[in-house]
């Protein structure tokens, strides 16, 4: 079900700055969470497995199956909303997968997002929202007035950003050292622009709903793309400084404002 990848020099050269032992896989099929049966394949590149497991009460009761079924201590591997290249610590050392679904894309492209998801590793960053928000993802579902898929669609957005404020620092910096994987990062940031600055309009048409805008605004941070409001509250220090209990106060605050 994996293969080893080949890696283009500019990832290569990545690879050995940010993580070094980082294992760089293709899954032949596309998946949003690999079940106990097929992650465990991913032993055959790995020294060891260990599976992450968290408190059942940092769950609301009306979760999503697929995040309790994550949480438990069966081991499995990547979530809805995880992208095209997931990376996990459950295995030791850590595993990068790369997913069909990428064929087609511009080969420059796909080396940012391999090179995004070692930058990540590199930062230690939790491997899901539910290691971010922890026992405060209970309070973000209240804030969230939205069924538990818009909740976890929302969640998976405002960590994604939280992130994005960081891997975006180093990723403006390598114009000089990676200017293939800038000039792709900028490129993708600038296909962007013209969609994130429509939101607010496309929201209040009933056009785009509101997880779904948030989605790709948060995904917009990573890029340096200047946000429009609601929006432009969570590319701030602030947001970064202060994590989950930021993007709580955020949803409460621009939730409250959508309902007046």
């Amino acid at each position: 079900m994996f293969a080893a990848r080949d890696l283009s020099s500019p990832v290569e050269a990545v690879r050995d700055e940010y993580a070094p032992d980082v294992r760089i896989v293709d899954c032949e099929r596309d998946f949003e969470t690999l079940p106990p049966a097929q992650a465990e394949e991913l032993g055959l590149f790995a020294d060891a497995l260990e599976p992450a497991s968290y408190p059942v009460d940092w769950l609301p009761a009306d979760a999503p199956k697929l995040l309790a079924r994550y949480a438990s201590s069966d081991f499995t591997v990547g979530m809805p909303g995880d992208g095209s290249v997931v990376w996990t610590r459950q295995t030791d050392p850590p595993t990068v997968i790369v997913k069909p679904r990428v064929e087609g894309s511009p080969e420059s492209f796909i080396d940012f997002l391999l090179a995004e998801a070692l930058v990540e590793l590199n930062l230690e960053v939790p491997e899901h929202f539910i290691g971010f928000f922890e026992e405060t993802y209970p309070d973000l579902n209240r804030a969230v007035p939205l069924d538990s898929n818009g909740t976890y669609q929302v969640a998976a957005a405002l960590y994604g950003g939280w992130v994005g404020l960081q891997t975006c620092e180093v990723f403006a910096d390598w114009h000089g050292d990676h200017p293939e994987l800038a000039d792709a990062w900028q490129d993708a940031g600038t296909r962007l622009e013209d969609r994130v600055s429509g939101l607010p309009r496309a929201v209040a048409r009933g056009e785009t709903e509101f997880a779904d805008a948030t989605e790709l605004a948060c995904a917009a941070i990573k890029h340096a793309i200047e946000l429009p409001a609601p929006f432009a509250a969570l590319d701030t220090d602030a947001y970064r400084d202060h994590g989950p209990e930021y993007a709580i106060r955020w949803a409460e605050k621009t939730f409250d404002s959508l309902a007046d």
